[in-house]
């Protein structure tokens, strides 16, 4: 008697490495944020590589300067976000809101209008600071500008690493044990998340 096998063979976007862009807002080489993406690369579950870009070498946007073709900095933030499934954000706060250099390149990214490398972009957010409400008027402010560019950001969970300095060894090592399960999870959402949205759009 002959069977037939009515499973569904997985998708190739199912089977291969989910690939991550990840990106801290802070230029600082001793960052909380740059070690929470360490963190991050650490903790990652299988099948997700994290990448990290430095933002040293992105310019200031200037339309002028976009006219005359992007720097190569900045074709190089396009294409590791474009090139990536997922895109991570350690973010900082300073000033009660978004750091500069993060701002920028999300203003970068976000060119042309249509076509922009953020659009539809699976993103999760999250960020450490000292203080003691964490990144949390950073991590809302970075969330509005997403609105405008499409970009769709994982809602839950939220983290935010407050006192920071408690939770990070000096070497920048992530050691607080609760943080550290709450940034697993995080990747695990995110990656299912992305997987989601990725079957949907077959």
């Amino acid at each position: 008697m002959m069977t037939v096998d009515t499973s569904i063979a997985p998708t190739e976007s199912a089977t291969r490495p989910l690939v991550v862009c990840a990106i801290a807002g802070s230029l600082r080489r001793a960052s909380y944020n740059r070690a929470l993406l360490r963190a991050a690369q650490e903790l990652a579950p299988d099948g997700m590589e994290i990448r990290i870009f430095d933002l040293i070498d992105v310019p200031l946007y200037n339309e002028d300067v976009e006219a005359q073709g992007d720097p190569e900095p900045v074709r190089a933030l396009k294409a590791a976000i474009g090139q990536a499934d997922a895109l991570l954000i350690a973010t900082p706060e300073y000033n009660h809101g978004v750091p500069g250099v993060l701002k920028n390149a999300v203003d970068w990214a976000s060119r042309p209008p249509r076509g922009a490398v953020l659009a539809g972009k699976p993103t999760a957010i999250f960020g450490a600071s000292p203080g003691v409400t964490g990144t949390a008027r950073a991590q809302t402010q970075l969330r509005a500008s997403f609105v405008f560019t499409q970009t769709p950001a994982l809602l839950s969970p939220e983290i935010l690493v407050y006192r920071a300095h408690e939770k990070f060894d000096a070497e920048g090592r992530l050691t607080d044990e609760k943080t550290r399960e709450f940034v697993a999870r995080l990747l695990r959402e995110l990656a299912d998340w992305t997987r989601l949205l990725q079957a949907r759009n077959q």
